[in-house]
């Protein structure tokens, strides 16, 4: 693809995640951590990938922005017909944005299930862990 091709691709994608053409002209340190967040999801989308893998999508931002965020995550999957998978310790994110939810404790799948699932679960690695509690199996050194 010759260079104002890729720009003009560049620039279609990152209109899909709700940021203007000139951002294309900006560089990192000129962004906001939302529009980091935006363009990091422009970048993985831009090439219709099957399969997008997600590392804490909305670590650092407000609750607003998050959300902002995980609405983008769930159209741009959808959009795709792709398959995510998110590691987060988000669980207002994890609630909207997941089908199935499993968590890893140890290197094993301690428990997993859907949405509705999770708070219906007795497991209390898993309770502990969506509740934020000190105090359970999980035990926290300080």
């Amino acid at each position: 693809m010759n260079r104002k091709d890729a720009k003009n691709e560049a620039i279609r994608v990152l209109r899909q995640v709700g940021l203007a053409p000139d951002v294309a002209d900006l560089s990192p340190s000129e962004l906001s951590g939302g529009m980091q967040k935006r363009v990091g999801l422009a970048r993985a989308i831009a090439t219709r990938p099957e399969i997008i893998f997600f590392d804490e999508p909305t670590t650092g931002l407000d609750p607003i922005m998050s959300d902002v965020i995980n609405d983008l995550i769930i159209e741009s999957v959808k959009g795709l017909g792709a398959t995510a998978l998110t590691i987060t310790h988000d669980m207002a994110s994890a609630r909207k944005i997941a089908d199935r939810i499993a968590m890893l404790y140890k290197g094993k799948i301690i428990w997993q299930g859907t949405v509705k699932e999770m708070d219906k679960t007795d497991n209390p690695y898993f309770c502990q862990f969506i509740n934020g509690c000190s105090q359970g199996p999980i035990n926290v050194e300080v």
